[in-house]
């Protein structure tokens, strides 16, 4: 990963310095800083998340878009705050080696104003320096715009997301009153469960359940979307498991359960993934991997890239198992290998010993990515796609929210559920390279467009805003229920200039 060298006031709070580009790079590669170009969420003050983005895309002095890497230290770029003697923001410039950059920035307070310098040999690129007028709020600031339709307006939400139109499409209304009654009466035993109010912008929640871990994941988005906007009040429940729940018919009650994963036989409503969630939040933090920092490290070019499908994982399904027999049958097209055993037993003389864990950044050094369903979807598929090698999805009955957007034979190639044509259509993909990587960039401009952490946040209010929508009884906070807090800022606390929604609805 490009991270630059840093100028460290206090680990991990850094500013990134990089080196400009490489001599001797050709002189047709050489990018223009006044004809390259910068864009992105990153360089509006109105846009807060977690990590902000924007990127930069490398042009010649004929206005040509360069397509391969100039150098990962072409660009310098310098986060500054005029009334601040220091700036506690951490940079990283990634290389995307195609041309462009992603610059990434987590801030670590809030500041009045950032002018964002981005420089080519010290020449300012595009209309650098790019000036934030502020407050910049920075991720741990309770600072919520009043008004969603504001918020949207700023984070430039789509209209609608399909999947959400989809599954609240089967509900023409929702009584918090009878729900809190009946799911927990009917799920509540033998599935752990997070039953939420938000009320006035605070989350209480209530558990059911042994196995309730993983409720800290939706706690973390919660607390995160209330930071940065006053969600309508709503009341609902979360499963916490792998499976969706909800499995009668559209013609018979339903109760509306939301899930990381849906089903063409459950009625689940669908979130993002508490994978793809949690590395939204933890992106430059706890997290390595996120849809950031695999823009970097797609590994060598297509042409260099081994012509060999591959997967690595644990034996969480049959055709995982089916999958490794296949691969020691033919090794010259498939290298698949269990890491661990769990759910069958590990019989060597079929499945081979175990291997050890891989960098997943180390995928990308092969072609073809074979997607193959876990407990449920495979929460990698977000991943494979935004590397630049084509990927393999196995046709299933599980999804995730962003599922149905993806087009075979356009963002991926689609693989029979009993992978019986697997070795068919990687000689297909094998016999028609250019066909091949046109998917493969096809699939990774998805990933680019639609998983990004904005796109996330966007999914998240909006199926909230929607869901309120329907409620036909007040959200309550139960007996039982908890304040979830926000965690403390005392290191670096911000002051909200905000106006409150009473003030903007007397502004109105």
């Amino acid at each position: 990963m490009s991270a630059g060298r840093y100028s460290c006031l206090l680990l991990p709070l850094c500013v990134s310095v990089l080196a400009h580009r490489q001599p001797g790079a050709p002189a047709a590669s050489v990018p223009a800083a006044d004809n390259s170009l910068v864009w992105g969420p990153g360089l509006e003050a109105n846009i807060v998340l977690p990590v902000r983005f924007f990127y930069i895309q490398a042009v010649d002095g004929s206005g040509k878009n360069l397509t391969t890497s100039p150098g990962e230290k072409t660009f310098e770029v310098k986060i500054v705050s005029p009334s601040e003697p220091f700036t506690r923001i951490w940079i990283q410039v990634l290389d995307r080696q195609d041309g462009s950059f992603l610059v990434r920035y987590r801030m670590y307070a809030t500041y009045t104003d950032l002018h964002i310098h981005v420089l080519l040999q010290d020449k300012h690129v595009a209309k650098s320096p790019f000036i934030l007028k502020g407050p910049v709020y920075h991720e741990g600031c309770l600072c919520p715009q009043p008004v969603g339709s504001v918020w949207e307006a700023h984070m430039r939400c789509p209209q609608s997301f399909a999947q959400i139109d989809r599954d609240l499409s089967l509900y023409t209304t929702v009584d918090p009153d009878l729900n809190a009654q009946e799911i927990p009466q009917r799920f509540g035993q033998r599935q752990s469960l997070c039953h939420y109010t938000v009320k006035d912008n605070k989350v209480y929640v209530k558990t059911f359940g042994e196995h309730v871990g993983f409720r800290i994941f939706m706690d973390a988005i919660l607390l995160s979307l209330t930071r940065k906007v006053r969600l309508p009040d709503v009341e609902f429940f979360v499963n916490l498991g792998d499976w969706p729940l909800e499995k009668r018919k559209p013609t018979e009650k339903l109760h509306p359960i939301f899930s990381w994963c849906g089903s063409n036989n459950t009625r689940d409503i669908v979130m993002p993934t508490y994978d793809l969630t949690e590395s939204v939040l933890e992106t430059m933090g706890r997290v390595s991997l996120d849809m950031m920092s695999v823009q970097a490290n797609t590994g060598p070019p297509w042409a260099e890239k081994n012509a060999t499908a591959f997967w690595r994982g644990r034996d969480s399904r049959q055709e995982r198992l089916e999958l490794v027999k296949l691969s020691r049958a033919h090794p010259d097209v498939i290298d698949a290998a269990f890491t661990n055993f769990f759910f069958f037993k590990h019989d060597e003389s079929l499945y081979g010993p175990l291997v050890k864990h891989v960098s997943f950044f180390d995928f990308f050094k092969y072609k073809y990515q074979i997607n193959i369903d876990g407990t449920v979807a495979a929460y990698r598929l977000p991943y494979l796609l935004a590397g630049d090698s084509v990927v393999f999805k196995q046709d299933s009955g599980y999804y995730e929210h962003f599922y149905k957007e993806l087009r075979p034979w356009e963002h991926y190639i689609p693989v029979r559920a009993d992978l019986g044509d697997l070795l068919e259509k990687i000689q297909w993909a094998r016999d028609h390279d250019d066909e091949a990587k046109t998917i493969a960039l096809a699939g990774q401009r998805f990933a680019r467009s639609q998983l990004m952490g904005d796109s996330i946040f966007c999914y998240y209010f909006k199926l909230f805003e929607a869901y309120a929508k329907l409620q036909v009884t007040e959200p309550k906070i139960r007996k039982g229920m908890e304040l979830v807090e926000q965690p403390a800022d005392d290191l670096f606390p911000c002051a909200c200039h905000r106006t409150t929604a009473k003030e903007v609805k007397d502004e109105l």
